[in-house]
């Protein structure tokens, strides 16, 4: 069992990287969907990169109870930590009730014999939000994120498309 964290900002090219590690590791890697289609735009969104991914990805769709997911002797990319903890956070209300569940639920994940790849967002490099939910879940994905790259064994932060190592 591995689990590498890949983070940087919207568009830095963590997805990419994240497949092409997967790829590199196996023929037919497994992808691991945690979002909520919200609205028409972002069906697109999801289109487009299933597209991108091709024949080869099997893929898995799940909101919240990743733990619950057939991937022992898999690799498997999940993308992302941000829209994971968006779906416990709109659900629970409460940030730190959030936390312990998705911590639980992580748990759960890493417990299995496969390579993890798990992709997030590093929302917390900006400023200050001056509106009250974005900084709950700010604080929420940034606990959330140390504790995944705690337990992770390589943390790769993307800027601009280049990867730098920052734990391995």
């Amino acid at each position: 069992m591995s689990v590498t964290l890949v983070t940087g900002g919207q568009r830095s090219g963590k997805s990419q990287y994240a497949e092409r590690l997967a790829l590199s590791l196996s023929e037919h890697p497994v992808y691991v969907a945690t979002a909520h289609v919200w609205d028409e735009e972002f069906r697109e969104r999801v289109r487009r990169h299933q597209e991108r991914r091709g024949p080869e990805w099997e893929n898995m769709e799940e909101e919240r109870h990743l733990g619950s997911l057939p991937l022992a002797g898999r690799v498997a990319v999940v993308d992302c930590l941000t829209l994971w903890a968006t779906n416990f956070f709109f659900d629970m209300q409460n940030v730190e009730e959030a936390l312990a569940a998705l911590k639980e639920e992580f748990d759960r994940l890493a417990a299995q014999d496969a390579t993890l790849i798990i992709v997030t967002n590093e929302i917390g490099m900006g400023g200050t939000s001056d509106n009250r939910i974005q900084r709950q879940f700010t604080d929420l994905l940034g606990w959330l994120n140390q504790y995944v790259a705690s337990r992770a064994d390589e943390v790769v932060l993307m800027v601009s498309g280049i990867a730098v190592k920052i734990k391995n």
